[in-house]
């Protein structure tokens, strides 16, 4: 039989639908518990009613007994179906944490999330609520009308009075929803956003400090911690309000309840244990609502964080774990190429097509801004604005399963990211350290004798994001992380930046190296040096591929269109490069 629309609408409300048991457990205990709520009341009549009348010990003794034997179930129940949303809390974080993970990370990488932390905290989010006062709210609501139905029998004018409190609380918690709940999200996006923008900017205190842009900083994270601050403050008074409104009535509630039940008494038309019940009653059947009310920001909050959590996953699906390829040899080629990015009205790369043979050093060359850097990225399928054909052995990127893929790809950018660990750890790129892969990339790099010269060598922590090391000795680091296991395709974005001689010409070893393994390698440089151990080049210029061929014909055809040999050129070549090219 097929289930309802409504479950298959998303696969986080299917994750959901899949802890029904757990929730029917929940509600048959909640069941229990405020039926069980009525035995203070019954309490109250018997001893009011019956005992004070009869004046009978034993009668007293046994009542209380019953009581209390009911008070214990009743404090069973509650603590089992607190236990229950506890463990089906912990299955529920167990089950997304990491889907959610790999696509938070996705959508980052897409650019299409700010803070991948966000889609965490939306998940403790939507955990808490599940197992915190708002779910049982929701468990007790439906006996607020059975209460009031009990009140009724004790006397129809105070089930009236009941029914009139219940129904200005239930208004009071509409007016809330109505008037909270947008001042509360959009308090919520710009604190999110104050706080993403402020992380941001600290990642580079040294420049803020060097130069003196603190003071510039705190001025424009204040405009925008100033704005949180008014958002937030709206919206917490009006939540206020409408808290302070509803413990108001509640309060009149109890006064009003115990006086009218005193008035029936007075003119013999209720019993004093009568006139307790009912007003005992009557808290019971309004405490729902209240807390309705007051877990009310709680319960708009999960239903945002539900909503972007359900679009992350559904924007996002989860990759396919069955999925295997063979180990590529690296042939890359592209067609059509055309990427863009948000907020620039032309494409940074044109049409770009070519085809790579695995086993070539392909030399890109061009002036900043050229789309050297984002011809890496696409490359190795990281760029989210690309439309076009990647393929790798003839193969879409995008039907590759990027944790089968990722050892056989290498990548170092331009700017070289370390993480918190010891050296081994970040050339094994954060995985099982294998100790003769990582020496071997090490000393391809041309890094092993200087890692053993730090005092705990290879065990040596690096520090965050590697600050204990100096630009040459991360960048030669991240180079070693690139060739760790001897990968295929092999990317390398501006790799002699920070390089000194001895450093760049390792790196040519390195080239050299991997070539005689039958690696692909890409070198995008500013600097011509690269051209030496290239088999071909393409140069770039304005987005497009102005040149493109083996290394001697491309260079053979720019001295050909040089101002000096007397033809006449088809555009500039050698100065757009930013370095005349070797002879």
């Amino acid at each position: 039989m097929k289930k309802p629309s409504f479950f298959n609408r998303s696969e986080l409300t299917a994750t959901l639908w899949a802890f029904r048991k757990e929730f029917f457990i929940v509600g048959v205990l909640s069941f229990l518990t405020n039926l069980l709520m009525l035995a203070p009341t019954i309490y109250m009549l018997q001893v009011f009613d019956r005992v004070l009348t009869s004046q009978s010990e034993l009668t007293l003794v046994a009542v209380s007994l019953i009581t209390l034997f009911l008070f214990g179930v009743m404090a069973s129940s509650e603590w089992l179906r607190s236990r229950v949303l506890v463990r089906a809390g912990m299955r529920f974080d167990e089950q997304l944490s990491t889907r959610v993970f790999n696509a938070s990370f996705d959508a980052y990488l897409n650019q299409s999330s700010r803070s991948p932390s966000r889609s965490f905290g939306d998940l403790i989010q939507i955990r808490q609520f599940l197992t915190g006062n708002g779910i049982f709210a929701l468990f007790d609501a439906p006996w607020a009308p059975i209460y009031i139905a009990v009140t009724f029998f004790l006397h129809p004018w105070l089930g009236i009075l009941s029914l009139v409190f219940a129904l200005i609380q239930a208004a009071l918690a509409w007016f809330g929803h109505r008037h909270t709940v947008a001042p509360a999200e959009e308090a919520a996006q710009i604190g999110s956003e104050t706080t993403s923008y402020l992380q941001s900017k600290l990642r580079n205190a040294e420049v803020l400090e060097s130069m003196g842009m603190i003071g510039n900083l705190q001025k424009r994270w204040n405009q925008k911690y100033q704005a949180w601050m008014g958002k937030n403050s709206s919206a917490q008074g009006l939540t206020h309000r409408v808290t302070a409104w509803s413990k108001f009535i509640r309060y009149s509630q109890q006064s009003l309840a115990l006086g009218a039940g005193a008035l029936l008494v007075i003119d013999g038309q209720l019993s004093p244990g009568a006139m307790i019940a009912a007003n005992v009653l009557m808290g019971r059947a309004l405490a729902p609502i209240d807390q309705l009310v007051g877990t009310w920001r709680s319960f708009v909050t999960s239903r945002s964080a539900f909503e972007r959590l359900e679009k992350l996953l559904a924007d996002y699906p989860e990759r396919d774990p069955a999925l295997s390829r063979v180990a590529p040899s690296g042939a890359i080629t592209l067609r059509g190429v055309v990427a863009s990015a948000e907020g620039r009205t032309s494409p940074i790369l044109k049409n770009i097509s070519f085809e790579v043979a695995a086993g070539t050093v392909v030399a890109v060359l061009g002036p900043s801004g050229s789309g050297k850097s984002t011809l890496a990225r696409v490359m190795i399928g990281i760029w989210p604005g690309a439309v076009g054909e990647v393929l790798l052995d003839d193969m879409p990127l995008e039907r590759w399963e990027r944790t089968e893929l990722g050892p056989h790809l290498g990548y170092l950018p331009q700017d070289v990211e370390l993480f918190d660990g010891t050296i081994a750890e970040n050339i094994a790129r954060l995985g099982q350290v294998d100790s003769a892969k990582v020496i071997e990339a090490a000393r391809c790099a041309g890094m092993h004798e200087m890692i053993l010269r730090f005092p705990k060598g290879y065990d040596t922590t690096i520090g965050e994001a590697g600050n204990l090391l100096s630009g040459g000795q991360r960048q030669r680091i991240g180079l070693a992380r690139a060739i760790y296991g001897e990968p295929a395709l092999v990317v390398l974005d501006e790799p002699n930046a920070n390089l000194d001689d001895a450093g760049e010409a390792a790196l040519m070893r390195t080239v050299v190296e991997l070539k005689a393994k039958g690696k692909t390698v890409f070198l995008i440089t500013h600097r011509p040096g690269a051209i030496a151990v290239a088999d071909r080049l393409i140069l770039l210029r304005d987005g497009e591929i102005f040149a493109d061929g083996p290394k001697e014909a491309v260079l053979a055809s720019l001295r050909n269109t040089s101002p000096s040999s007397g033809s006449t050129p088809a555009a500039p070549a050698a100065p757009s490069l930013g370095s005349p090219l070797p002879a």
